[in-house]
């Protein structure tokens, strides 16, 4: 394994990771995918998925994933657990490495997505999918006529709370400072909206209730005063942002501020041979099917490229 060199190799294995994989497998590439540390991605994350086309009833998130896992691996893709912790694209062959294990490879596919970022409450992970939520646009329709909770005090949480209000019969957004960081036009915007609450110098200490498999309170704290108590909510939805996992790639491909790759015509990166597709450079839609799209541009690219080389 170590000697060989691939054809592809793919990092992640979400929708954009697997889209690559059975296309490049159709195109019998025999694509190596290295799943990375979230296998499944964000929709591993979900419950209910139902803006995904070709599922009227709605599919299960992981059983979304799963499923184009199994249709890739049918064409011939093969994965691997493995996280790469270094990676050299100063050449072809392009070296990843992971643990002890080194990838050869003459055209790489990066899908490795971006994480949420979570507040690292006591409860949370536990009750993502049951009312914790990063994507109010995937799950926001769950909680209609409900009371929820947005966390963060920038764009995204502005953004995350005006959609909500299609939904829930109130939002109320909690920020841990008395200014945002959010851009006056936004701000405004929010501020505007009737169905939108503010709750300023304010932390979240925790997320109830594991117990019940929901989300039925906040408990807050008032950062000033120290004052503790529990706010009844239905949900609460993180608006504080996504990490793109781009960190062993620093230095050798162009990124935005925020460590988003930067690309041309639409998966094209500095380093001919080297495409990226889904959320770890798309920071404007981040949806299941435009990663997928995403990973469909990148994978028939790479087929391009081999044929030129």
């Amino acid at each position: 394994m170590n000697n060989s060199i691939r054809n592809v190799v793919i990092m992640g294995s979400g929708c954009a990771g697997h889209t690559a994989a059975l296309y490049t497998a159709r195109a019998n590439l025999k694509p190596l995918v290295l799943e990375g540390h979230e296998p499944g991605g964000q929709l591993s994350l979900t419950t209910l998925v139902e803006n995904f086309p070709g599922f009227p009833e709605g599919i299960l998130g992981p059983e979304l994933v799963e499923n184009m896992r199994k249709q890739a691996a049918r064409f011939g893709a093969e994965y691997h657990t493995a996280q790469v912790d270094q990676a050299d694209l100063s050449q072809p062959p392009f070296v990843l490495t992971s643990g002890s294990r080194t990838f050869r490879t003459q055209s790489l596919i990066i899908a490795s997505g971006a994480s949420a970022r979570w507040l690292g409450l006591p409860n949370e992970q536990a009750l993502i999918g049951h009312g914790v939520s990063s994507c109010a646009t995937c799950d926001g329709f769950f909680f209609s006529g409900k009371e929820i909770a947005v966390i963060g005090g920038g764009d995204s949480a502005m953004e995350e709370a005006i959609f909500l209000t299609r939904f829930a019969n109130k939002v109320t957004l909690i920020h841990r400072r008395s200014e945002f960081r959010a851009s006056k036009i936004m701000l405004e915007r929010a501020q505007k909206n009737e169905k939108i609450q503010f709750l300023t110098d304010t932390v979240v200490d925790d997320v109830l209730d594991v117990k019940k498999n929901e989300v039925t309170a906040l408990r807050l704290r008032n950062v000033k005063t120290g004052k503790n108590w529990e706010f009844p909510s239905n949900a609460m939805f993180l608006g504080i942002g996504h990490i793109p996992n781009t960190r062993v790639f620093a230095g050798q491909l162009e990124m935005d501020a925020e460590g988003y790759l930067k690309t041309t015509n639409h998966v094209f990166t500095r380093v001919a041979g080297v495409f990226a597709c889904g959320d770890v450079q798309d920071r404007r839609y981040r949806q299941a099917i435009t990663a997928a799209g995403s990973g469909c541009m990148a994978a028939l690219e790479v087929e391009k490229f081999l044929e030129q080389h």
